[in-house]
């Protein structure tokens, strides 16, 4: 299990220029601003929800240490690193537990790498991304992740530096729930729910649709029989918080084989749903997908949907496209084994 210890040090009077760890009591504020600053053209809702949590936890004073060990969002940036220039903070970077089953290896996240565009080009988000490394080394980290916009070319020459390695890149596409479904014929082509013990045969057809080495399933979504028979404690848990994991697949109408499978994810408390979709390389995806994605906006059509799917799969994501989603952002993720 990854070991996390939070900083309780008081902050210093004064503030030195350099390079340091971040000091949440002192620093959450003005990495708020400057997050907000550096990402203003990207932040999506859940960035700006972020923005808002930060600013909202930075009035918490001595209890912020307590309640960072509970918070996934002020544990990541407690366990990250800031630059500071001319007494001001400039540059930032954060760094989280990816939570991947152990027999992956302990994975780390990088994220927030951000510098005030007056301080650019100065070396600095190589110094933090550096200091985080070395950090996640001195843990005997197994790999560090990544996702950068894949117009930020800049960005990705950084982390290659690094030694970052593309694994795949990816298209986040959006439905809205106030949208009519579209008319389409029926490919004659049964969805259905997954039966308990079909699950490893699920499993292998991941492993082959969508390996590790190309990112799996998406962002933290690995190929791994923990996602596909979760433990029963994950399995409760889910049912507390009222959330869930609906899976909607094809067989073969001979070998019962599954062909092609569509996860789906939902909170009770959020009217949106969250989606991956993978055949078969052996088989024409396009009526198996036509069916999966007409299957989703029918039964889901007041809900907001999302859908992250690898952004080289053209024929997917024409299909997309002809149910009316929308791109919202296209990610290059990223990985570095260590």
């Amino acid at each position: 299990m990854t070991r996390i210890s939070l900083q309780t040090a008081a902050a210093p009077a004064t503030d030195v220029d350099g390079l340091r760890p971040v000091n949440l009591r002192r620093d959450l504020r003005p990495l708020a601003d400057l997050i907000e600053l550096v990402f203003a053209d990207s932040m999506d809702s859940s960035g700006r929800s972020a923005i808002r949590e930060m600013r909202y936890l930075s009035h918490l004073g001595y209890g912020l240490n307590l309640i960072a060990r509970m918070n996934d969002l002020a544990l990541g940036i407690s366990l990250g690193f800031v630059y500071v220039c001319d007494g001001k903070l400039v540059g930032n970077v954060s760094v989280y537990p990816a939570g991947y089953p152990k027999s992956l290896g302990e994975t780390w996240i990088l994220a927030n790498v951000a510098v005030h565009p007056d301080y650019q080009r100065r070396g600095i988000a190589h110094d933090l991304v550096a200091a985080s490394l070395a950090m996640i080394r001195k843990r005997a980290g197994a790999r560090v992740i990544l996702q950068v916009n894949c117009d930020n070319i800049p960005a990705q020459r950084l982390y290659e530096k690094q030694g970052f390695i593309h694994e795949r890149a990816w298209r986040l596409w959006r439905r809205s729930g106030f949208l009519r479904s579209p008319i389409s014929a029926d490919s004659g082509l049964p969805v259905s729910g997954m039966r308990g013990g079909e699950w490893r045969a699920e499993l292998a057809l991941a492993q082959v649709a969508r390996p590790n080495a190309l990112g799996g399933l998406g962002w933290l979504k690995p190929v791994h029989r923990a996602a596909f028979a979760p433990p029963a404690w994950k399995r409760l848990l889910n049912m507390i918080s009222l959330s869930g994991l609906e899976r909607q697949v094809i067989r073969d109408e001979v070998s019962r084989e599954i062909l092609a499978s569509c996860w789906l994810e939902s909170a009770m408390s959020i009217s949106s749903v969250r989606g991956w979709l993978f055949a078969s390389p052996q088989v024409d995806e396009r009526p198996y997908m036509e069916a999966l994605i007409n299957n989703v906006v029918t039964r889901h059509e007041r809900a907001t949907i999302h859908i992250e799917h690898p952004r080289d799969d053209e024929v997917v994501n024409g299909l997309l496209k002809d149910h009316q989603f929308t791109v919202k952002r296209e990610l290059c993720h990223m990985r570095l084994d260590l």
